[in-house]
């Protein structure tokens, strides 16, 4: 990907994670010399930790970060090697999440399995193998504001007197090769007892998600739910080219029918799945087993679920013949859901319901969790 590519992305990027940069009104970033605000915040494991839980590090690396920005995932790693090399040298790293989980829109989430809650931090904390404290300020946000975090992530690095030496971003780059490692630089400088070389630095990734921005969400879901939605027919010759996936999109194919409970009642995942990533290189396709005399009760189904999608009524007499073209390894129960790379190859299937999360971390771990990827 060339640099003006990787900057257009980047732009579009900051567009899709956020509608402003807006913080709460007087709030500003902590500055070079000042104290480390207080914070008693619940993690993941259970524990609620502050301040004064981390007095014996003679450097403390306090990054707000998040599951849902694809630049916080992409530094994770990262984040994670800063506290194994420096571990064993008296550097104490805590993360935080500075967001409102309820402020991020579901068009913000196409590049994750899991949004912001503390429930969700649990299982990437858990997915990811965190080693340091991952913290939860989403629920008054008091401290985020108090550090003055503007995007995620966000990293602000105290000395033995926790006063502020460092502030900024992890490094250069989140997908390229990295050509100024500042949070490493300022960490070197602290315990060798020296001026860090570069106190400040610029933040690059999705923007705090601040509780004005609920309303946001809000108006989002209202907007989604008034889509048209529709149904055509379709025939053995349709589903199978549907199966062979001649596009560059991953397909999400889901076979239901209104008289089966258990599909109806996971549309509204399928319908939230959806949302999150159709803005890449993703679609979904349902496909009702009704029949042409049942076609109006399917169509208002889909209607009362929001199901926006591209949606088929099977309109032939052999579910034999539709299984063989579809999928040859479906073994005939409903729902059936199955997820088709360009090409053709399937990568997930599930008879019954679907585990939301598995078929989430299915999908995202195919498109990429970070634009680098696609």
């Amino acid at each position: 990907m060339s640099r003006l590519a990787i900057a257009i992305t980047c732009l579009a990027l900051l567009c899709a994670c956020g509608d402003s940069w807006a913080a709460p009104e007087g709030m500003k970033t902590l500055e070079i010399g000042q104290a480390a605000p207080d914070f008693t915040l619940p993690g993941v494991d259970g524990k609620t930790r502050s301040l004064k839980d981390f007095a014996d590090a003679k450097v403390l690396v306090v990054v707000f970060t998040c599951n849902h920005c694809p630049t916080a995932q992409a530094y994770e790693d990262r984040i994670i090697k800063i506290h194994d090399d420096y571990q064993d040298r008296g550097v104490a790293l805590v993360a935080i999440s500075p967001n409102d989980a309820k402020a991020v829109r579901l068009d913000e989430l196409g590049y994750t399995d899991v949004g912001d809650s503390l429930e969700d931090m649990k299982f990437r904390a858990k997915d990811k193998k965190f080693p340091f404290p991952y913290l939860y300020d989403g629920e008054n946000q008091k401290v985020s504001a108090a550090y003055g975090v503007m995007a995620t992530p966000h990293v602000f690095i105290f000395d033995a007197d926790r006063k502020l030496r460092y502030v900024g971003r992890v490094d250069d780059s989140d997908i390229r090769e990295v050509q100024s490692h500042d949070a490493r630089n300022a960490i070197d400088a602290l315990l060798a007892g020296k001026p860090v070389p570069v106190e400040k630095t610029r933040v690059f990734g999705c923007s705090t998600k601040w509780s004005d921005k609920r309303q946001s969400a809000v108006d989002s879901l209202k907007k989604w739910d008034a889509e048209p939605v529709s149904i055509e027919t379709i025939d053995e010759a349709g589903v199978k080219a549907l199966a062979e996936n001649k596009t560059d999109k991953l397909r999400l194919i889901n076979v239901w029918a209104t008289w089966c409970g258990p599909c109806v009642g996971e549309l509204e995942e399928l319908v939230t799945m959806n949302r999150m990533y159709r803005k890449r290189r993703f679609e979904m396709i349902t496909i009702s087993l009704d029949g042409p005399d049942r076609r109006d009760l399917a169509l208002k189904t889909l209607k009362e679920c929001h199901v926006s999608s591209t949606n088929y009524l099977f309109t032939g007499d052999n579910k034999d013949k539709l299984a063989e073209a579809l999928d040859p390894e479906w073994p005939g129960p409903v729902p059936y859901t199955i997820l088709v790379a360009p090409g053709g190859k399937v990568i997930y299937r599930k008879v019954d319901q679907i585990d939301p999360l598995e078929l989430k971390k299915a999908i995202v771990e195919h498109l990429g969790r970070t634009y680098a990827s696609r």
